[in-house]
């Protein structure tokens, strides 16, 4: 197990945001640092697979076909990540202990239709073993969804071992393209609790997408032209989801561009901009109102994920509750974009370990189970 324990592992995360493969090799608990990061890379999807793999989040003509096939390219643009990033860090493949995959998520019901439901991560995992030549672990959500928990988040297991602090009572707020929190309290004897708490880049994507032709509204600059819309927001907000009490998790099933064209049925006189400033708003408003109903004490907030660069859903975010510090988690020591990779890393390692791999308060399992499958090199 020491050996396990101490070794160098490779994360691979690609989120609901769909731009592409974070990967990061990374080691923990030595010496004074929780966690170690020795290289970072990155795998932007090319156009038509991220249009695949979106259109795979909705039923679709031969989907299982669809899905088998982006699996293998998916895999494919893995083993190059895990290529780029062992470059990176000038370790050798026999240094690595495993590689801990996500996969891309692409439904995600847990507990509906027959009381287990389901989580669905497109992953060829054999593949990417065979590629990489190292132990893969993968499929880390569905064993917690058939002890009857949510499968998400995952990552508040991870943001407790390196972001809590005796004495200091913190939020970690993800934003891809669903947003997630962690609450982490000033004291450490009190469990650890997160959630999904609504939308993160999903929305705002598409509209980005939609309307100016491009990935993202980069920094936030096109949104922050537009004027929020009470009357929309009131509608937004007034999305059940929002009110459900924890263990909740969510995805782009529910906040997706039908979602959206429902609300907006009634606001035909809508800019778009106006549109996308109320989108930014909604964002911002729904991860500070169940950050303030869950943890009032909360002094800081530390955020990750591709969210933290549109300067403009921050600073909305900060209007929400002046006097509540937000941050990135660079000032914790873990750039943002390599936080939910390097989560993997140690999720494989945990699985290596035989050691739970998640919160059973965060995801409402019946309790602590080893997450994930082994494809052996």
């Amino acid at each position: 197990m020491s050996e396990a324990a101490d070794a160098w592992y490779v994360g691979l995360m690609s989120g609901t945001s769909l731009d592409g493969v974070d990967a990061v090799v990374a080691r923990f608990g030595v010496g004074s640092a929780a966690v170690e990061v020795a290289g970072h890379a990155y795998q932007a999807f090319p156009p038509g697979l991220r249009a695949e793999l979106l259109a795979l989040n909705t039923p679709t003509e031969q989907e299982l076909h669809r899905a088998a096939l982006a699996a293998n390219q998916l895999a494919l643009m893995q083993a190059e990540a895990v290529d780029a990033v062992l470059k990176t860090a000038g370790l050798p493949r026999s240094a690595i202990h495993a590689v801990g995959s996500h996969g891309q998520t692409v439904r995600h019901r847990p507990g509906e239709f027959d009381g287990v439901g389901y989580t669905v991560q497109l992953n060829q995992a054999a593949l990417l073993a065979e590629l990489c030549h190292i132990d893969v672990v993968a499929d880390f959500r569905s064993r917690d969804v058939a002890a009857g928990g949510q499968g998400a988040p995952l990552v508040p297991a991870f943001h407790a071992e390196v972001f809590a602090r005796t004495g200091h009572a913190r939020a970690v707020l993800n934003i891809g393209g669903i947003s997630n929190l962690t609450l982490l309290s000033a004291d450490p004897a009190l469990p650890v609790r997160g959630f999904d708490c609504g939308p993160g880049n999903a929305l705002l994507d598409h509209g980005a997408q939609q309307h100016l032709g491009q990935a993202f509204d980069a920094g936030g600059q096109w949104g922050a032209g537009g004027h929020a819309h009470e009357p929309l927001l009131a509608v937004l907000m007034a999305e059940p989801f929002l009110s459900l009490p924890a263990p909740k998790s969510t995805g782009r099933d529910l906040f997706n561009p039908a979602w959206l064209a429902q609300r907006l049925a009634g606001f035909s006189g809508l800019s778009p901009v106006d549109i996308q400033a109320s989108l930014a708003e909604f964002t911002a408003r729904a991860a500070a109102s169940a950050l303030r109903a869950s943890a009032p004490e909360t002094e800081a907030l530390y955020v990750c994920g591709g969210g933290v660069f549109n300067h403009d859903l921050l600073r909305r975010l900060r209007a929400q509750w002046p006097g509540l510090l937000v941050d990135s988690t660079e000032a914790l020591g873990l750039p943002p974009m390599q936080v939910e990779a390097a989560a993997f890393a140690w999720l494989a390692r945990a699985h290596c370990c035989r050691q739970a791999g998640q919160r059973t308060e965060v995801t409402g399992a019946r309790g602590p189970r080893i997450l994930g499958a082994l494809y052996p090199a």
